[in-house]
């Protein structure tokens, strides 16, 4: 009765996880795409002070700050790692698997650019 019980938890779980790795759809609240073509995905965060978003995946991208402020990184493997943004950087991240964190007391404010394989 009980292997029988995690099949079921699995499969109803399995879907979300598999699907939830879009940060447009697990972080609907904090982000918006701005423009998307076969190419590139643009998007626009904010996160406010305090604010934590949902486990998801990038392809590689790059990101303009526009407002900075102090965010606290989570990967897939666990690892963890803060960083002090300042407006006007621009930094490249291979693809990643993680959720965020605003631990500073401004709001963040990014643009992304998610690159599509040609």
């Amino acid at each position: 009765m009980k292997k029988l019980a995690v099949v079921i938890g699995l499969l109803v779980l399995l879907p979300q996880v598999a699907f939830a790795q879009d940060p447009l759809v697990v972080n609907a609240k904090t982000l918006r795409l701005k423009f998307e073509n076969a190419r590139v995905r643009v998007l626009e965060a904010t996160l406010k002070p305090g604010e934590k978003e949902n486990l998801h995946s990038h392809p590689g991208y790059l990101f303009y700050v526009i407002d900075g402020g102090t965010m606290r990184n989570h990967t897939a493997d666990g690892k963890v790692s803060e960083s002090e943004f300042k407006a006007g950087d621009v930094i490249y991240r291979d693809p990643l698997t993680h959720w965020a964190e605003n631990i500073g007391t401004t709001t963040i404010h990014l643009i992304l650019v998610e690159l599509k394989e040609k």
